[in-house]
């Protein structure tokens, strides 16, 4: 095997990490076979993973990143709270559809994974919500959103559109009207910020 001349880092490892779950599935996929992937020793990959375990949580975390990075620029732009907040469920939707679809063998890899790492999963979940906190916490600034609690409008929000990110209803997000129950689903939620007291 001839020597790498590119240095190996971590997010060289974690993409192949991703390449070889793609492959094999999270059941099949070992750090041996992330290392034969890169032409390196394993012991190359626990140097910068210490643990398998580290390495899924390190990986699945990069994947769940890449939806927050996504939405907060949506947090972070111009423009009204209302705007912000439809654009924001959109991307999100959107991203999650995307995800699902594109490339379902890595979607279902993902999940399970997900599954396993509660810690990971709560650290994306809270990003989420807070991001959700900060537009709404604008809306209420503005006056477009009458709520005094924005972090528990937030939650309730989050929660409520679960329908059009959360991984278990992945089957719906394809069929029949699911573009239209998003936006009534949303509408609904706007008018409830507008007119809420609490």
């Amino acid at each position: 095997m001839a020597p790498t001349t590119e240095t190996l880092t971590a997010e060289r490892i974690l993409e192949a990490t991703e390449e070889v779950l793609r492959r094999h599935g999270p059941a099949k996929a070992t750090v041996v076979d992330v290392a034969r992937a890169l032409g390196v020793s394993h012991g190359s990959v626990y140097r910068h993973f210490r643990t398998k375990a580290a390495l899924r949580e390190a990986v699945t975390k990069r994947w769940l990143d890449r939806t927050s990075e996504r939405l907060a620029g949506i947090v972070a732009g111009d423009g009204a709270a209302e705007d912000r907040l439809r654009a924001w469920l959109a991307a999100l939707f959107e991203a999650k559809r995307h995800k699902a679809g594109d490339d379902p063998e890595l979607f279902a890899t993902y999940t399970v994974l997900t599954g396993e790492l509660g810690g990971v999963v709560a650290e994306h979940l809270a990003d989420l919500t807070g991001q959700l906190t900060r537009i709404i916490a604008a809306g209420a600034e503005e006056g477009a959103f009458r709520v005094s609690a924005p972090a528990a409008a937030a939650r309730a929000v989050f929660q409520a559109t679960g329908r059009f990110h959360d991984p278990c209803y992945a089957r719906e997000w394809t069929g029949p009207g699911i573009d239209e129950d998003f936006t009534a689903v949303v509408d609904l939620l706007v008018r409830g910020l507008k007119s809420a007291d609490g």
